[in-house]
């Protein structure tokens, strides 16, 4: 093992469309949606270290002091790898948590695949070895596509993968009221039918023909979340007013909700104008990414 630190970044996850589109007889849903990320992220460092430790900071690492160690899933992320690779996970994980948990954002999720990357390269460990992606759909159906870090379709009961056509250039303004979700929460409140699969078939030469296809989709937790965080419906509504917002909508299972613009410039003046009237949201401008792998600390 080459003896070095590695930071990552560990990119927010958003589901541009989620269709539910069925349930299997064990209770788990069964989904279709566009899965892309964005340039808001989580840092990680990794560092060889006599035995494996964890600690975080950040705006949002309250909770990490109460919590048992062996129970947070990037240490659960090293551990595993460990295991299956027949290694000895000695290295010293340090979180910094920018992203708000608990809200739908795959904060969680992004944060054991950046684990999982960078013990790979720790490591020296192939990337596309099935091994990782075995871990990772183990520890969580949203840490495949993490791992992955391209845009893609997810299936299933969200974790098999397909790699979606390249996704133009937008700009991207993510809102959370400050209220964590449980998703299971939202599966039981959930109420009516389902719908059908429907992937994009095409590459959208722009952010408005994205836009307009994505239109024709939904997001079918997104009534459910609102029974139980209203604001959900506050924040949506202040996006959707927001000069040049071309689509409003909740990633996941909320409770954080994304608008796109045609730019980035876009999307970071509407952030200023939402921070001065909301200064309890958090409020994070960005870029569409359909590829991670660029995006490094």
């Amino acid at each position: 093992m080459t003896v070095q630190t590695l930071r990552l970044a560990a990119p927010a996850k958003l589901n541009l469309y989620l269709h539910v589109t069925g349930k299997r007889e064990d209770g788990y849903h069964l989904l279709d949606g566009l899965v892309a990320f964005i340039d808001v992220y989580d840092e990680l460092t990794l560092a060889p270290a006599p035995s494996l430790s964890f600690s975080a900071d950040g705006p949002f690492a309250a909770g990490f002091g109460d919590e048992d160690p062996s129970t947070n899933l990037v240490v659960r992320a090293a551990m595993g790898l460990a295991e299956v690779t027949g290694r000895v996970a000695h290295v010293a994980l340090h979180l910094r948590k920018n992203l708000p948990v608990a809200s739908g954002i795959g904060g969680g999720s992004a944060d054991a695949a950046a684990c999982l990357r960078g013990l790979a390269m720790l490591w020296g460990i192939d990337p596309t070895d099935p091994a990782i992606l075995g871990v990772a759909a183990r520890l969580g159906a949203d840490i495949p596509v993490c791992v992955v870090g391209r845009a893609g379709f997810i299936g299933g009961i969200g974790t098999e993968l397909t790699l979606a056509p390249e996704l133009p250039a937008a700009g991207l303004l993510l809102v959370n009221p400050g209220i964590g979700l449980s998703t299971p929460a939202v599966y039981r409140a959930r109420k009516g039918g389902f719908s059908p699969p429907d992937r994009l078939t095409q590459a959208s030469v722009d952010a408005r023909e994205l836009v307009r296809e994505l239109a024709e989709r939904g997001n079918d937790l997104t009534d459910a979340a609102i029974s139980l965080v209203p604001k959900i419906a506050t924040v949506l509504a202040a996006l959707e007013a927001t000069e040049g917002q071309l689509l409003a909508r909740m990633s996941g299972s909320g409770a954080t909700c994304f608008g796109i613009y045609e730019d980035a410039e876009g999307a970071t003046s509407a952030a200023s104008i939402l921070k001065h009237h909301h200064p309890d949201w958090w409020v994070a401008p960005g870029r569409l990414l359909s590829d991670t792998s660029s995006l490094t600390l």
